[in-house]
């Protein structure tokens, strides 16, 4: 498994790109794939069942194999899955730069004291969230930028969001707001929220 790093292929780590390199399948969504034209070997697309891709490695283990994933596999990303239900000792597990190190690292601030959180998948308690002084959530369609707003709003919590998006492509922005000036679509995207008093 392999991490792309935040998508630009010039994060991608050289041990990745050799293991890419070497292998006879490539495993990884069409946006994933796309990264890696080139590629002579069989490309599969992921598919919505993640049972059924275990299936497969299941029974193709003489086949070398890479499952490529966003950012790093092992920050809520798709390596925690796979280890679970195949077992570390079968993995192979290579990290990517993630996407909240590349925001973090944009905007020159420090992540020790970040909490680190998703919402693929969850309802975030936001009460929770927001007891700590600066979060970062990987976000997904159903819980953005804007619902993240509305919930510091609804509490009526002073916070600054930096809201990073299509992060190392050439058509990322970076946005600091407060959370009455977030708006209501953003494109692919991770999240910081600061308390700044």
């Amino acid at each position: 498994m392999v991490g792309l790093g935040p998508g630009d292929s010039d994060y991608l780590t050289p041990a990745a790109r050799g293991l890419i390199d070497r292998c006879a399948v490539l495993i990884g969504s069409p946006r994933q794939l796309a990264c890696f034209p080139d590629f002579p070997g069989e490309k599969r697309p992921l598919g919505p069942s993640l049972a059924g891709l275990v299936d497969w490695l299941g029974a193709n283990q003489q086949v070398v194999t890479v499952v490529l994933a966003s950012g790093d596999p092992m920050l809520y990303g798709i390596g925690d899955y796979l280890s679970r239900r195949l077992g570390p000792e079968n993995l192979r597990i290579v990290p990517g730069i993630s996407a909240v190190q590349y925001l973090f690292s944009r905007v020159a601030l420090s992540m020790n004291d970040a909490y680190l959180t998703s919402s693929h998948g969850r309802a975030p308690d936001f009460d929770f969230l927001l007891a700590h002084p600066k979060v970062a959530m990987v976000t997904d369609g159903r819980i953005g930028p804007y619902e993240i707003a509305r919930e510091i709003l609804a509490r009526d919590r002073r916070r600054v969001m930096i809201i990073g998006e299509n992060l190392s492509y050439p058509d990322e922005r970076i946005h600091r707001l407060p959370p009455e000036r977030v708006a209501l679509h953003y494109a692919m995207n991770v999240v910081v929220i600061l308390d700044e008093r």
